[in-house]
């Protein structure tokens, strides 16, 4: 080791953003860190350099407000918590308007810089082809979406064939407050009462001929994202993109994701819609919504202007917009405890976007929770686990026990990778959004932005208490 110390050293598996922060936080709170690479010995087909944290996709960590957007929350409680991802991003910021982007390979030289040179972390390049040793005690997986095949097969073995999934089939998820109940309305399919349900746990979107017909032109023509070649191809479990459903045939979604039957209009019961869209409650809050059955490869701008084309969704908000692509993750609501430990090894940990977690901040906000669950351990303590109020509570209960399980898609395939976003926070008391003073109008955009702001400054609150911090580094950040 480099220092000495009175701990055993815990093991990082991965040096990706997740991983060199759970490194990072691990050493600062005095427990020694051994991080084993893989990069330097074998590469993978999307990494261009061994550097850690590198970043192969965007050099964007999106929005950095902290007043009223998701993103920015967990910016400033990474900040507030001694993030070496936010610092290291912050000292290489490149201009982006109201977004952190960074100078991507400056940054990764930031980071590599800092972790080799604290004196409580060693790193190793070698790769790790199984899950880490028993007589390890302590140690953290945080090995990305870009798991090697020999690791993964390992995890698979140690926690079963269906508890790891390779693609996502990601569709999109709108917020519920968004969502035009003047035109939609709540049925299950034949009133069907499930597990847990009451025959009317759907949110119905119906159409008309003529607005399907438009909606199905509108999908064939959408613009939509190719695959990397090292992405494979991805189509799995009957899941096609809903554009490529479209092109199979005019009437293939009404008879499929789409179908109107066992459906009655509750603000037209006399009249049979053409076709209507399902959204499923997608979370235990009820805040979000999934698209049943809208997985896609439609770019992103693509995606918003025709899925608003759907009558109800108009003035859609997106928590989440759909994709299809290269992911290995685990279930981890199943397999993983409070404290993100896998419930079949106890001192073994999972962190970063295996967890299923979406997006570099999310990866290493995980990571950051992780190091400190692991250090607390290793040094007897009490593991103090973030408020649900937080952004960093609120991704933590998504991972590891957030969703819904449902008859349709059970297992793994209910559980799904999720970027922070404004409904995975506890809804606010009641009462708590008040009409400012002489403002004759109130609702709408302008009810949801203080929305936004209360949960965000309750957030950063909460998460200055939980760190033993004064409130006004919540205030401030």
């Amino acid at each position: 080791m480099n220092t000495i110390s009175s701990y055993s050293p815990i093991h990082v598996v991965g040096g990706g953003l997740a991983g060199s922060e759970a490194a990072w936080q691990i050493a600062s709170s005095g427990v020694p860190v051994i991080l084993h690479e893989m990069r330097g010995v074998r590469g993978t087909d999307a990494h261009k350099t061994d550097g850690l944290a590198e970043l192969v996709c965007s050099n964007s960590f999106r929005s950095d407000d902290a007043t009223s957007n998701a993103v920015g929350v967990i910016h400033a409680e990474m900040r507030m918590a001694g993030s070496l991802i936010m610092a290291a991003a912050d000292r290489c910021q490149v201009p982006a308007g109201g977004a952190l982007a960074v100078d991507r390979d400056g940054f990764s030289e930031a980071v590599t810089k800092a972790v080799h040179d604290h004196p409580l972390i060693t790193v190793v390049r070698e790769e790790i082809t199984g899950l880490p040793p028993r007589d390890w005690d302590l140690a953290i997986v945080a090995t990305g979406p870009l798991t090697a095949p020999s690791l993964a097969s390992a995890i698979q073995t140690e926690t079963g064939e269906d508890s790891l999934a390779f693609f996502d089939a990601i569709a999109p998820i709108v917020y519920r407050e968004s969502i035009d109940m003047d035109i939609c309305w709540y049925q299950s399919r034949y009133d069907k009462v499930g597990p847990g349900g009451t025959g009317k746990d759907y949110i119905n979107c119906p159409m008309d001929e003529a607005q399907y017909n438009a909606f199905v032109d509108a999908l064939i023509s959408g613009d939509t994202v190719g695959f990397k070649e090292w992405e494979g191809t991805p189509y799995f479990d009957g899941c096609l993109p809903i554009e490529v459903m479209a092109e199979r045939g005019r009437e293939t979604l009404r008879h499929g994701p789409m179908k109107p039957m066992g459906l009655t209009n509750a603000h037209n019961p006399t009249v049979k819609a053409y076709a209507v869209v399902q959204l499923r409650q997608d979370n235990a809050l009820g805040t979000l919504y999934n698209m049943v059955g809208f997985q896609t490869k439609l770019k992103y701008g693509a995606q918003a202007d025709i899925f608003r084309m759907i009558p109800g969704l108009e003035n859609a908000e997106f928590a989440r917009l759909g994709g299809l692509h290269r992911n290995t993750y685990i279930n981890s609501p199943t397999l993983l405890d409070p404290s993100l430990t896998l419930k079949s090894r106890p001192g073994l940990r999972f962190a970063g976007q295996i967890t299923g977690c979406e997006g570099y901040v999310e990866s290493a906000s995980v990571g950051l929770l992780a190091g400190r669950f692991a250090a607390a351990e290793r040094k007897g303590e009490a593991i103090s686990l973030p408020p649900a109020t937080t952004a960093l509570g609120s991704l933590l209960g998504h991972i590891t026990g957030g969703h819904l399980v449902t008859d349709e898609e059970p297992g793994k395939r209910s559980f799904q990778p999720m970027n922070i976003n404004f409904g995975l926070f506890p809804e606010l008391q009641p009462g708590s959004i008040v009409k400012p003073e002489g403002v004759k109008r109130f609702r709408g955009k302008d009810k949801t932005i203080m929305k936004r702001q209360l949960i965000a400054r309750r957030a950063l609150a909460d998460c200055a208490a939980w760190l033993g911090q004064e409130s006004t580094l919540a205030e401030s950040a």
